[in-house]
């Protein structure tokens, strides 16, 4: 529960992030762990946008969408896995609370614009699938610049409001927050006063509400798109349906799912190794995963991109 701020108190500058000191013995590993895995995820997130900025065939609004995704989900790790890996080298793990604001917003705002994003996706797939002979009108270059601009603008509203609502709170100690990087649910724990509660409560609301409003026009879009393929009278017509949506159907169950787990899961005691564990997931292992499902499951991207570097690089171009 919340506490009341004590009038002789002060507030507080700093955080001190306590992280991954629950598995002191396994931070020598995390670090060239989390470090690969890292290096993985911007290469791989780069050569798609590559891939898709050299290739003409291309350049298309599905493999927009994906090189806009890709981006986000760049920054995304750029706004939190630098800042982890030094924490697992120094010995005090001490953030400024503007820096722990910054980190908040920046990682809010990419993490939402990826969500709003997977769902432009869908619903382009949908228009695709679905009415292939409006695709053109609705999917032209306005409406592409159009869905492109909500989902930025709408996950820096995200970014913006969750922020200045946890900010705007008086934090009157204690100053650790069990976490590796400026997250709500451990920030609302070190906060204090009478408007906590209702803070809480209106945060939780907006990132449920907007993570299961995007989850559930995904469902829809998939649900029509389903019932299309169904009756196509060609074999050969639903499979190639089928694959266009493989790999991002399932870089939205893993998104979803994971996502699912820290917003959905039940309310019990705090666990320092539980939070950091789930953590995890969906900073570390969800980024590195997106770009090898879309690499590995998407065949026409995997032939430009072979195309694009490998033969480049073959005994044979050299």
């Amino acid at each position: 529960m919340a506490t009341m701020p004590d009038p002789n108190s002060t507030s507080l500058s700093e955080f001190i992030l306590l992280g991954f000191s629950a598995f002191p013995r396994l931070q020598p590993l995390f670090f060239p762990l989390f470090l690969l895995m890292y290096l993985s995820t911007l290469l791989g997130n780069l050569l798609i946008m590559a891939t898709v900025g050299l290739q003409r065939g291309l350049h298309t609004p599905m493999y927009l969408f994906l090189c806009t995704l890709s981006l986000s989900e760049l920054l995304y790790t750029v706004a939190i896995i630098p800042r982890m890996l030094a924490d697992l080298l120094a010995a005090r793990h001490a953030i400024a609370l503007p820096a722990c604001a910054c980190q908040m917003f920046f990682s809010f705002s990419f993490g939402f614009t990826h969500s709003f994003l997977l769902t432009v996706m869908g619903y382009d797939r949908y228009v695709a699938i679905c009415h292939p002979l409006r695709y053109s009108a609705l999917m032209g270059l306005r409406g592409c610049a159009c869905l492109l601009g909500c989902s930025w603008a709408g996950g820096f509203l995200m970014g913006l409001v969750v922020t200045a609502a946890i900010f705007h709170l008086h934090f009157c100690g204690p100053n650790r927050i069990r976490h590796f990087f400026c997250h709500v649910p451990p920030l609302l724990k070190l906060a204090c006063g009478h408007g906590v509660q209702p803070v809480a409560r209106a945060v939780g609301l907006v990132c449920i509400a907007a993570l299961l409003g995007c989850c559930l026009l995904i469902l829809l879009s998939y649900a029509s798109i389903l019932g299309t393929i169904l009756r196509m009278p060609s074999a050969e017509g639903r499979r190639k349906a089928f694959s266009t949506c493989a790999s991002h159907l399932t870089v939205v169950v893993v998104h979803y799912g994971f996502a699912s787990v820290i917003y959905l899961k039940p309310r019990g005691p705090p666990a320092l190794e539980g939070d950091t564990l789930m953590g995890i997931t969906y900073t570390v292992l969800t980024p590195f995963l997106s770009p090898i499902i879309f690499s590995l499951r998407n065949k026409e991207l995997k032939a430009a991109m072979k195309k694009t570097f490998l033969h480049k690089f073959s005994p044979r171009h050299m």
